[in-house]
């Protein structure tokens, strides 16, 4: 059970006026996921940005668990289309970021590690339970952080993955390092946020595991059109493809 008797409707209600992407059956994934856990576990997290996702995680993680959130705040890489940005934009989510936690009552229970997720590692060692990956979306970091720190994630351990089947770059990413994969199962989704077992997989396993993940491609290739579309400032037409909101799908 969470350390406190705050419920996760109190809780998703209480960061809807934190910046970010989430929504609630994501946030509801996070939360479940954590809260089956037991100490000394071990949750980590890749990209905190203001702190929306690190607040259900502090939230939801049983006492005795620990929760490690490694973002810069650099200034890029802090959501759709905002790859570059200057360092008082990374120093402005830093102090939102730590506010946030403050408010919420969790900032004693995040280690907050202000490092890029590549050069993270030395201040997180040792196995992790649970995962969560919302790092730069560009193909290459993306793989980087799929491969390097999901091979950290002890058996039976959770991978999450924020923006699968919606960026083109961690689509790309799990393609290369998951679809294949004989270590992960692939468990769902909720929006653009999928879930991934660590276990090992027979070569039949494998295969349906592919086939499943194959199967969300054409969810994929009807995000890029939205996105497409929307930057094209013809967002008006993203309601006939289901999207009804201003934002980019996720």
């Amino acid at each position: 059970m969470p350390p406190s008797s705050t419920t996760f409707a109190q809780t998703f209600d209480d960061v809807s006026d934190v910046h970010g992407w989430m929504t609630e059956a994501q946030a509801q994934r996070l939360w479940d996921r954590a809260s089956e856990l037991s100490a000394p576990a071990r949750i980590v997290e890749i990209g905190s940005y203001q702190g929306r996702s690190a607040i259900v995680f502090g939230r939801a993680a049983p006492a005795g668990v620990e929760v490690i959130a490694i973002d810069p705040h650099a200034g890029n890489d802090r959501g759709p289309q905002q790859l570059d940005g200057a360092p008082d934009e990374g120093q402005s989510d830093h102090e939102a970021f730590l506010a946030n936690l403050a408010a919420a009552g969790v900032d004693d229970r995040i280690r907050h590690v202000r490092q890029p997720s590549q050069e993270a590692h030395d201040d997180v060692p040792g196995e992790i339970d649970l995962i969560y990956i919302d790092g730069a979306h560009r193909y290459a970091p993306a793989r980087d952080d799929i491969r390097d720190w999901g091979a950290r994630v002890k058996d039976g351990g959770t991978l999450l993955i924020h923006d699968s089947f919606s960026s083109i770059g961690v689509t790309l990413a799990l393609i290369t390092q998951l679809f294949f994969s004989g270590r992960y199962r692939y468990v769902g989704r909720s929006g653009s946020m999928t879930e991934y077992r660590r276990q090992r997989l027979d070569l039949q396993e494998r295969l349906r595991n592919a086939g499943q993940q194959a199967a969300q491609l054409p969810w994929f290739l009807r995000n890029v059109l939205i996105k497409g579309l929307i930057v094209a400032h013809l967002g008006r037409l993203t309601r006939y493809l289901g999207h009804r909101e201003p934002t980019w799908p996720f």
